[in-house]
């Protein structure tokens, strides 16, 4: 069994399968995927994404402000994040972190809202999910600061053996997504080939960044099948037991999730 462990049901191109999420989600389901991890980017759909949760039972959410959401003079507020998090349904926090590749100049507005979400994190204990883009120091530095007692996530790594080793240091786990069946992703197909199997998840991203050979189309949950295969192939692992291994460590980082034993 597979676990997509990051996936933005509330914006899929739902066009393959005639507009229905259900399908969508039959047709991951059918390969193998037996959870998806529904991903909170903004507080105007942390309603939606509770909402899908709530809806299937293979489906749980995060709610959090993605670094490029955060709005100038609008910093999300500890107690409106705290609030949200207070839900059975929500296992995690984010997606939360620094995206200096677009906005450099919101610098310390992104920091700002990055150490509110470590700061539920603290209170709540439940794991956060990082964004990072451009940003390695900074990132590196404010996990340090927080020194965060449970685990969380670096999801869509795209960063260097340097940062993964540092993040994994740290007690961090490693995401990665269809970017690593990219040609031009060398650098990053020697980062997975040395992250430790206990600390490696697997995700989509969708509806972004589809997999070869879908690259260039709309990333759906059941592309998570081409993800897993390229990474056991190149780690030279056997498929089944590569899948299992990832579930694993999904319910090891994310324990409220409701993550059931394959069939």
């Amino acid at each position: 069994m597979l676990v997509d462990s990051h996936c933005h049901l509330d914006r899929l191109d739902l066009t393959a399968h005639d507009g229905s999420l259900e399908a969508a989600l039959d047709a991951a389901r059918a390969r193998g995927v037996g959870h998806f991890l529904c991903i909170g980017v903004s507080a105007d759909n942390a309603a939606d994404v509770k909402a899908l949760a709530e809806r299937y039972d293979d489906v749980d959410c995060s709610v959090g402000v993605h670094p490029l959401d955060v709005q100038p003079g609008a910093a999300p507020a500890l107690d409106w994040l705290l609030h949200e998090l207070d839900h059975p349904k929500v296992v995690a926090i984010g997606e939360t972190g620094l995206d200096y590749h677009y906005e450099p100049e919101a610098a310390e507005l992104q920091q700002a809202s990055f150490r509110l979400h470590l700061q539920a994190a603290q209170q709540t204990g439940k794991p956060v999910i990082i964004h990072t883009r451009g940003a390695r120091a900074d990132t590196l530095e404010l996990l340090r600061e927080a020194a965060l007692p449970q685990a969380g996530v670096l999801h869509c790594f795209t960063e260097d053996w340097d940062m993964a080793k540092a993040a994994l240091d740290m007690g961090y786990y490693i995401s990665l997504s269809g970017i690593v069946t990219f040609r031009n992703a060398d650098a990053l197909r020697d980062v997975a080939s040395k992250v430790p199997a206990d600390r490696l998840l697997v995700e989509t991203d969708s509806p972004y960044l589809a997999p070869i050979p879908y690259r260039g189309k709309p990333n759906l949950p059941q592309y998570v099948r081409e993800v897993a295969e390229f990474l056991a192939m190149l780690r030279g692992e056997n498929y089944e037991r590569f899948a299992e291994q990832t579930t694993e460590n999904f319910k090891r980082l994310f324990p409220l999730a409701s993550v059931r034993s394959a069939a």
